[in-house]
């Protein structure tokens, strides 16, 4: 998704940004069209977004269909995806909605019995996003060495185990692993690294392979 505006006037708000997206009022007081169009905040900043292109489902989708080829294959499969899905990162007062979100099959279910509002970094094994336009930076490492929030950062912040990086950029399109989030300083290390034809094997204990032969980066 393309980010089309960022926030960081709060003065007419009746409270912080993190506060109204975790009570659901965030979208209403910006006056928020009912379109898909969807509000995040991070770094304490509000970013408003465009639902997500057909391009960015259709990748969503293909590791979707891996989970559930996997699921079919082995009866023991951990793991349940969970598509767009508030994710409540409370040590550091940001809410994102990852492309995709990966959690245990009774983590899942749990969570659906008692009907959660939000998921919690500590229920979420791994968290994946896809770049567009407007959003790569935010979704990628930062490119100096310097504290600077972003989504990136904020999962590692949150201790999310696993962050799955599909970048759609024509200059560096791939695909990124990262984990052993540090929590102090935001930072993931890269684990593997896949060109956009490649076939994604994920380590344990995902353990499990996307096809992506049919990925491609976004039009120039």
């Amino acid at each position: 998704m393309s980010v089309v505006a960022v926030a960081h006037h709060y003065h007419l708000l009746p409270d912080t940004p993190y506060a109204l997206w975790v009570r659901g009022e965030l979208a209403e007081q910006l006056d928020l069209p009912n379109d898909g169009t969807r509000v995040e905040v991070v770094g304490g900043e509000i970013a408003v977004s465009p639902g997500p292109s057909l391009d960015h489902n259709f990748i969503v989708k293909a590791i979707d269909r891996a989970m559930y080829k996997a699921e079919t294959v082995d009866p023991n499969f951990r793991w349940e995806s969970v598509h767009t899905s508030d994710l409540n990162l409370v040590a550091v007062q940001d809410g994102y909605i990852p492309g995709l979100n990966i959690l245990e099959k009774q983590t899942a279910l749990d969570l659906w019995e008692r009907k959660a509002k939000h998921l919690l970094p500590h229920e979420v094994e791994a968290v994946v996003e896809v770049t567009s336009r407007g959003n790569a930076a935010n979704d990628r490492p930062p490119r100096i060495v310097r504290p600077v929030a972003s989504k990136w950062s904020g999962y590692a912040r949150a201790g999310i185990p696993f962050y799955l990086l599909v970048d759609r950029d024509p200059r560096t399109p791939g695909v990124t692993l990262y984990g052993e989030p540090d929590v102090h300083s935001g930072v993931y290390q890269p684990l593997h690294n896949w060109k956009f034809g490649d076939t994604i094997q994920l380590p344990e204990p995902l353990s499990f392979e996307i096809p992506t032969e049919r990925w491609t980066p976004w039009d120039e």
